[in-house]
């Protein structure tokens, strides 16, 4: 069985059935998604129709991410977040316009019942953005934290990615887990396209949202399937751009 992690969707879901068809992904396979699965392109809601039906069939972990969040908040609230509206919100909105309330309130339990976080026998870690105590994730203060933090890929990406690979030659907080998977924060910001290492993180989120392809990367292997840039899947649209 493979441990396939999917990175940042924002409602492109063109480019999560060519990079799922890429990957030959069956039902064998563990598929882990890091979160953000609105807010973007157009298709927020046929994406959570799509992995609703996809972990009836498949063994999935779905995380959450803070646009789901954000969603989460608005479908319940019908409050308009002016920051959500202007990266990737107004897309999300206008996905859900004309929506009966039965999908509603499915998408609502969907979002409810996300995880924060995923850790596997092997002591990998999976969430989508990080977390700030010393002792792990089972000791964090904040939930918040799982889905917005950026200061964990800030840290890693300052540590020298090719040193031996010894727990003792990590700050504590790294230190924790075998190997640690996030998205959150685009890779397209450091001038890649390919999920990045640095220490023992992976950051699966290669832009996406922007002009950047959709990535799965093999846990096991670290091989990985890349989607067409997700932009030249939707002409017209502009995403998060």
């Amino acid at each position: 069985m493979r441990t396939l992690v999917i990175g940042d969707i924002h409602g492109g879901l063109r480019a999560l059935k060519q990079v799922l068809e890429r990957a030959g992904v069956t039902e064998r396979d563990k598929l882990i998604f890091l979160g953000d699965y609105v807010d973007g392109w157009s298709e927020a809601v046929e994406t959570v129709n799509f992995l609703s039906e996809l972990k009836d069939t498949h063994s999935c972990v779905l995380l959450r991410g803070n646009h789901d969040a954000l969603c989460h908040d608005w479908l319940v609230n019908g409050q308009d977040n002016p920051m959500w509206l202007q990266h990737g919100g107004k897309a999300t909105m206008q996905s859900y316009e004309g929506r009966d309330n039965g999908i509603r309130k499915l998408h609502i339990d969907f979002y409810r019942d996300l995880e924060n976080y995923h850790l596997d026998t092997h002591n990998r870690l999976y969430l989508h953005a990080g977390f700030t105590n010393l002792k792990g994730v089972e000791h964090e203060y904040f939930t918040t934290t799982f889905y917005w933090d950026r200061t964990l890929w800030e840290m890693a990406l300052s540590l020298n990615p090719h040193l031996p690979e010894s727990a003792d030659i990590y700050p504590q907080r790294l230190a924790n887990y075998m190997e640690i998977y996030i998205g959150h924060t685009p890779v397209t910001r450091i001038g890649e396209t390919q999920p990045v290492q640095a220490a023992n993180v992976w950051n699966v989120d290669t832009g996406a949202a922007f002009r950047g392809p959709l990535s799965i990367i093999d846990a096991n292997t670290k091989e990985v399937w890349q989607s067409d840039p997700v932009h030249t899947l939707y002409p017209g649209e502009s995403g998060r751009n």
